[in-house]
């Protein structure tokens, strides 16, 4: 009797392939760094393009996930997939010579506009992400942003020296190229309402980001020189002159906070040709604020300032900082001091701030992990500040939606199913707003989820508020297994190339808001290129053709592979064997496939078919 072997799951493959799995976007992160690593550059920046309508952006400020799961780091440091992205984007991306066609290339053609209307509340990431698909799929859209630009996040929250303007300005137009309406400085409830949204569209898609800094209750946090960090970078962020003096403290140990630190040192150098700050607090600066998620910037941004000393104080240990290890590092090499386990007690001065006093931290976390600071009594100690910069984090502005409208979730923003849907069956939400301050790529995922589900459920397909959670697959494509004869072998000595910094201006140089990375040249990016495992490549068995000789097992050199009797492995019989691999060992170098006489072994891809 013959049994019927199981066909290998290609989509358990493709969404588990760790780069991938953890990218938001699901973007083939091993597909394009291995063609960079081949020379195949435009190949690498349309495999980057597909899924993500940013990938310029991305390639500078991404807080790449995927990095923290690609397998590499777990020999020595994962692959740099960020600023490989970078690579290939300013050679075909909107700032290359080609300008925008790569890009549009990347979406194929454009429909009209026949299909019902969207309108998005909110021209940050998300809401444009939202946009970009919706109008591939047919849909008249508009956008509504309460600013006199778009960008949201992007601009009012991100540094420039993280990431140029002009850069932004243009993957944004190539959106609106798609024949995408803005109506700017439109701030929904004073310039138009919610009800009439409803009367003018299908559906309504709400992303306006956190863009309410939170305040601490503590004595002394209504002095003046008193800012939240929110505030502080979007005034910065617009060309306010902010008034700092020689010595700014940052409360917080997020990105957010690194970023308000450097911000403050690179500000004051502008302080004689900016206009004066807008009154913090004001409709202007409310509308303004959105979809602000670092804390480190806060930080880095006033060195930038001509400010003298700038601390950053967090209640966290080095290990527990959620700040990106490398913001830490970029913070500590221009300057700024960090001081660990310190919590705020009280803001000290009369009227005017002239020091924050802190107090010994015990713990951050209870057993559950949950955060709940515990404080050492009498080890008050002060730390001498002209400016004291609150970055402990932000809440969604969501006013206009009135009460009762839709229903909120635990921290004021709205909620939603796994769909992205509201609780009114035509108004879905979602990057902060929904969810709470996260990166910049969620926010383009939650766009996109977001898109989908709408396009599902203006074209009828049965999709409803109860919609089962969404696959990761994108919609219209099925996963299958390719067999790949001609794979490449690892390069030699792979495993010896150590991660290639990236490179950015020396620290000396660093003068105002120029961007600090400026990125790899060619041969630095082959090189970080080969350092890939190539994880998305498959070592498949044909059970059939298997004679169990055990060649395969001879020849891996990372002793992967293994025959053992099938009752040690919790299969079958004491009389049958079985062959193991282990994927976490696997090089995919190819060796068990060349030497095996019936040729039971092969080398696949899980790969995406456009149905």
């Amino acid at each position: 009797m013959t049994t019927q072997l199981p066909v290998p799951d290609a989509q358990w493959l493709w969404e588990n392939e760790p780069c991938r799995a953890a990218c938001p976007v699901h973007t083939d992160a091993g597909a394009y760094v291995t063609a960079i690593a081949e020379g195949r550059f435009r190949d690498a920046y349309m495999i980057a393009r597909e899924p993500n309508p940013f990938p310029s952006i991305c390639g500078r400020v991404c807080a790449a996930p995927c990095e923290t799961a690609c397998r590499r780091g777990k020999i020595d440091s994962p692959v740099s997939i960020r600023a490989l992205k970078r690579f290939v984007s300013e050679r075909y991306g909107v700032e290359s010579f080609a300008g925008a066609a790569a890009w549009h290339e990347g979406h194929g053609p454009v429909p009209t506009p026949s299909g019902k209307s969207v309108g998005i509340i909110g021209g940050g990431p998300g809401g444009l992400a939202a946009a970009h698909d919706l109008r591939m799929a047919g849909h008249p859209v508009t956008i509504y942003e309460a600013e006199s630009r778009l960008g949201g996040m992007m601009v009012l929250g991100i540094p420039e020296y993280r990431l140029p303007r002009p850069l932004i300005e243009r993957e944004i137009d190539a959106v609106l190229e798609l024949g995408v309406d803005v109506e700017l400085n439109c701030r929904i409830g004073r310039d138009v309402t919610l009800n009439e949204l409803l009367e003018r569209h299908e559906a309504v898609f709400v992303c306006v980001g956190t863009g309410r800094g939170r305040s601490l209750d503590i004595p002394g946090n209504d002095l003046d020189g008193v800012f939240k960090a929110v505030e502080f970078l979007l005034n910065v962020n617009r060309g306010f002159r902010v008034e700092l003096g020689e010595r700014v403290v940052v409360v917080g140990g997020g990105n957010v906070a690194f970023d308000a630190a450097r911000t403050a040192l690179r500000a004051a150098a502008h302080d004689e040709e900016a206009p004066a700050p807008v009154a913090l607090g004001s409709d202007a600066d409310d509308s303004a604020r959105r979809g602000l998620t670092t804390t480190l910037d806060a930080a880095r941004a006033a060195i930038r300032a001509g400010v003298l000393h700038v601390t950053v104080v967090a209640l966290e240990s080095f290990a527990e900082m959620p700040a990106a290890l490398e913001e830490i590092e970029e913070a500590e090499s221009e300057g700024i001091h960090i001081v660990y386990r310190r919590g705020p007690h009280r803001i000290v001065g009369t009227d005017r701030v002239t020091g924050l006093e802190t107090v010994e931290v015990v713990s951050v976390f209870d057993e559950q992990h949950r955060f709940a600071p515990v404080f050492a009594p009498e080890t008050e100690s002060v730390i001498p500040a002209d400016t004291v910069i609150l970055a402990v984090g932000q809440s969604p502005d969501v006013d206009f939606l009135g009460e009762g409208t839709i229903d909120r979730n635990r921290f004021g923003g709205v909620g939603v199913d796994a769909s992205l849907r509201s609780s009114h069956p035509r108004i879905w939400a979602g990057g902060d707003v929904a969810f709470g301050p996260r990166n910049l790529i969620d926010a383009i995922s939650d766009g996109r989820r977001a898109a989908a589900s709408i396009h599902a459920a203006l074209a009828g397909d049965g999709a409803s508020s109860s919609a089962p959670k969404p696959v990761t697959v994108p919609a219209g494509v099925r996963i299958k297994l390719t067999a790949k004869p001609n794979f490449r072998r690892m390069a030699t000595g792979y495993d010896s190339i150590q991660r290639v910094p990236v490179p950015s201006v020396a620290n000396e140089r660093r003068i105002g808001f120029a961007e600090v990375e400026t990125g790899y040249d060619e041969g630095h990016a082959v090189l970080e290129g080969l350092r890939c495992l190539r994880c998305f490549e498959n070592i498949m068995l044909k059970p059939e053709l298997c004679i169990l000789c055990g060649l395969c097992v001879d020849v891996c050199p990372t002793n992967c592979i293994s025959i053992v009797r099938a009752d040690h492995a919790g299969h079958g019989t004491a009389a049958q064997s079985v062959l193991l691999l282990d994927e976490e060992l696997c090089i995919r170098c190819g060796l068990c496939i060349n030497r095996c006489p019936p040729s039971a072994l092969s080398m696949v891809h899980a790969k995406e078919v456009v149905s």
